[in-house]
């Protein structure tokens, strides 16, 4: 039940890095840097999550087929 919650706030997350990256980008016309750092976040989250997914399979919380 954890995995679940902890995947679906990971999801959500990268979701808002990704739209306040381009509210960066649009409201600094490319110039300042907080895009970029908006998407390095993004990036370390998708992997985390992605993390997150594999050690779950491997601890078998996250069953083989389906729930």
């Amino acid at each position: 039940m954890f995995i679940k919650i902890g995947i679906i706030i990971l999801l959500v997350l990268i979701v808002a890095s990704l739209f306040s990256a381009l509210t960066f980008l649009y409201k600094d016309k490319g110039q300042g840097e907080r895009t970029a750092r908006a998407l390095t976040i993004r990036v370390s989250l998708s992997i985390l999550l992605f993390v997150l997914l594999m050690l779950g399979f491997y601890f078998g919380v996250i069953p083989e087929r389906g729930l």
